[in-house]
């Protein structure tokens, strides 16, 4: 009787250390549903720049494999649509949003701070986001928000202008005058354009609905445009675009995408690449890292692109400094 009392307890004992492995096993293998990390991705408005932006942040999330979810606003109701979009954002259970473009990216953490939300924002093609006062410093951002920079190459784009227009004297630029990354490089734009012996004309829009008017008032007073990183001028490029054409003034693009629908050149930004380095330090702070003492991503380096159409449109040679730049065509778009 003894002897069958102690096989039953081994038995027993057995049984129970089993039953806890595979209960350990269980918890390990299988994460409850609740659990997943879940991404929001806030995408200021639908254009290409933007548009390889998040596809380099889906890039970068789905290796992780991590679940998002994306928003993007209208471009005739941008600004409305990112404060509405991040306000439900930062109240749901995600735990983390991505915003792409500087407008977005202040709409999302004026929503996380008003909702007193403890969930990082990581923010992709912020030009200046000191001037946007959502970091304290590029190096230590402070707040529970980090992210990439795309620091248009301004000093490039100048010197690239000059190889293809060595006479040039007024170049134009249109921008908004409400967009923070916008007043940072027109700052920046200017002192380039005064070492290389331009003068830089500046034409101001509160909205796009100006830009036709303000394009048309700019061409005859330059004898070329630039472009920046400015989201409502990106996005309606159709509206000067042929102006300018019609008058044979060159437009540079301040990326390949544009340069593609029709600009002449650019000093030009991986947009994909930046998206995916945004993706990857956002995989980063969801593991652990602290998007307050993660210093902001700085991407500065550009190439050159030039789509060969317009050039002979308005034709303009190439020179042979230029022979190895990248070309594309507006009839390959």
């Amino acid at each position: 009787m003894k002897k069958l009392k102690r096989v039953l307890a081994v038995l027993i004992s057995a049984l129970l250390v089993a039953a806890m492995f595979a209960g350990c096993s269980n918890g390990e293998d299988k994460k409850p549903e609740e659990e997943k990390v879940r991404v929001a991705i806030l995408q200021y408005m639908p254009h290409a720049s933007l548009d390889n932006c998040t596809e380099g942040v889906e890039k970068a999330l789905d290796a992780a494999g991590i679940t998002h979810t994306s928003q993007i606003g209208n471009s005739g109701s941008a600004d409305t649509d990112c404060q509405s979009y991040a306000a439900k954002m930062a109240v749901s259970d995600y735990d983390m949003i991505i915003a792409v473009a500087t407008p977005a990216a202040i709409s999302a953490f004026s929503a996380v701070k008003s909702a007193s939300a403890n969930i990082p924002v990581v923010f992709c093609a912020v030009s200046d986001p000191v001037e946007a006062k959502i970091v304290d410093s590029l190096e230590t951002p402070g707040g529970n928000c980090t992210g990439t920079a795309d620091a248009f190459d301004i000093k490039g784009q100048v010197a690239l202008i000059k190889q293809l227009q060595p006479d040039i004297e007024k170049l134009g630029v249109l921008y908004t005058t409400s967009e923070a990354n916008s007043i940072s490089q027109i700052r920046t734009l200017e002192a380039e354009c005064k070492a290389a012996g331009i003068e830089l004309v500046a034409q101001g829009i509160t909205d796009a609905n100006e830009l036709a008017s303000a394009s048309a008032s700019l061409i005859p007073k330059v004898d070329a445009i630039t472009n920046l990183t400015d989201n409502n001028v990106v996005d309606n490029m159709g509206v000067f675009l042929p102006q300018a054409e019609k008058a044979k003034i060159p437009v540079y693009g301040s990326e390949i995408e544009q340069v593609k629908k029709g600009c002449f050149a650019s000093a030009s930004l991986d947009y994909v690449a930046l998206g995916e380095q945004t993706g990857k330090m956002a995989v980063d702070i969801l593991n652990g890292a602290k998007a307050a003492e993660t210093p902001v991503l700085t991407v500065m380096d550009s190439f050159t692109v030039i789509n060969t159409d317009v050039a002979k449109k308005l034709g303009i040679t190439i020179p042979d400094s230029l022979k190895d730049a990248e070309t594309v065509t507006t009839a390959a778009e």
